[in-house]
């Protein structure tokens, strides 16, 4: 085995902060906001979600690249973030599994990132100072120059990414004789919430994210699942209104991440810029309907106004997160709609919050032969 001879990179935060290390993937400059994940496995996984797009992302685990990468574990088709800054940058894999190294993972995919940093000093800044843009380079050390460039990267406030990352065309996933047909409009969905939804029996259809809710209606689903992606909910106003129309219709309705801001946004709940945000496989959540607690996997930098849910009378909070009490669930009372802000498909994570797609399947099958709904989400 012959290691690479890293070139010297630099990590420069808006405030000002700079971090120096090692290149690692491809030599070059990339911007973003600044993140991190605490996960200890599964970081094909978060590289490939769509959620992270315009995110560069710090991993907490020292190791990244041990085991390599599979084309069983992703979650998109391609890399999403746009870098990476870790501790160890793993060249040579040591599982059977693998089907190569991360080296050429990130190479192939163009993905610049930075390695050889004190990455629980940057996480502890963060926490501190909240999230922000940085810019990485191993092209360039000139601070000078990378903050005349970071300073003309807007920020993820008031960002609008799912139109980057959605489908451009409807497709179909799953079984063509399953019992149950679902409409997944896409704000990025993740592979392994539509093989959930196609292991329960389900049937789906991808729509791209505009795609009018008559539309949709023509295919005639027994439910819709209004999916994660990433950017800010609250400038999203065309995709509220299609979530809206399919509150309305009552027609079984499941929101995850991005989807259950829309469907709060849609109600009139406002959403709103987290200081840094969940992101990890081991944030504990309490669901307030049955008093269970769970260990979940999550991803995002918005939430859920707690206080303006009380203004909507027919909607109620399902889950709270055991950390900061933030909203992590929301139900309608008199309607077939729920949905939760972290992710039940659990790619990484632990599969505690999996009873969710059993919950909508239950609630699509209720509905279907005419019984009264009773959603446990």
């Amino acid at each position: 085995m012959k290691y690479t001879v890293k070139a010297p990179a630099i990590l420069l935060l808006e405030d000002g902060k700079v971090f120096y290390g090692k290149a690692a993937g491809k030599v070059g400059t990339t911007y973003g906001e600044i993140c991190f994940n605490t996960g200890m496995t599964g970081y094909q996984e978060i590289f490939t979600d769509p959620s992270y797009f315009g995110q560069i992302v710090v991993t907490t685990n020292v190791h990244i690249g041990n085991y390599g990468v599979n084309t069983d574990e992703v979650e998109s088709d391609s890399i999403k973030i746009a870098g990476l800054v870790c501790k160890q940058f793993n060249e040579f894999p040591s599982r059977k599994r693998s089907a190569g190294s991360i080296k050429d993972y990130f190479e192939s995919n163009g993905i610049v990132a930075i390695s050889d940093v004190d990455t629980r000093a940057i996480v502890r800044y963060i926490r501190d100072k909240g999230a922000m843009n940085c810019i990485i380079s191993s092209e360039t050390l000139d601070v000078a120059v990378l903050k005349e460039k970071l300073a003309k990267v807007p920020s993820m406030a008031g960002l609008e990414l799912s139109s980057k990352v959605s489908t451009k065309t409807p497709y179909f996933f799953g079984d063509a004789n399953a019992k149950h047909k679902v409409a997944v409009i896409d704000f990025g969905v993740k592979k392994n919430i539509l093989r959930s939804l196609a292991e329960r029996d389900c049937y789906l259809q991808v729509f791209p994210q505009k795609t009018p809710f008559a539309e949709m209606m023509k295919w005639n689903p027994d439910g819709f699942m209004v999916s994660n992606g990433p950017g800010d909910p609250s400038v999203m106003p065309d995709e509220a209104a299609i979530v809206k129309d399919i509150i309305n219709s009552n027609v079984p309705a499941f929101g995850i991440c991005l989807g259950h801001q829309l469907i709060a946004e849609a109600s009139g709940i406002s959403t709103f810029k987290m200081h840094k945000g969940h992101r990890g496989i081991n944030h504990p959540v309490k669901n307030l309907i049955t008093g269970k607690s769970e260990i979940t996997s999550q991803n995002h930098g918005f939430g859920v106004k707690a206080e303006d849910v009380a203004k909507v009378k027919n909607m109620e909070i399902t889950h709270i997160n055991l950390n900061d009490n933030t909203v992590e669930g929301l139900r309608y009372t008199d309607r077939n709609v729920f949905s939760v802000q972290y992710h039940p498909e659990a790619c990484p994570g632990p599969y505690d919050a999996r009873y969710l797609f059993d919950d909508f399947v239950s609630m699509i099958v209720k509905v279907k032969t005419g019984k009264k709904t009773a959603v446990t989400a």
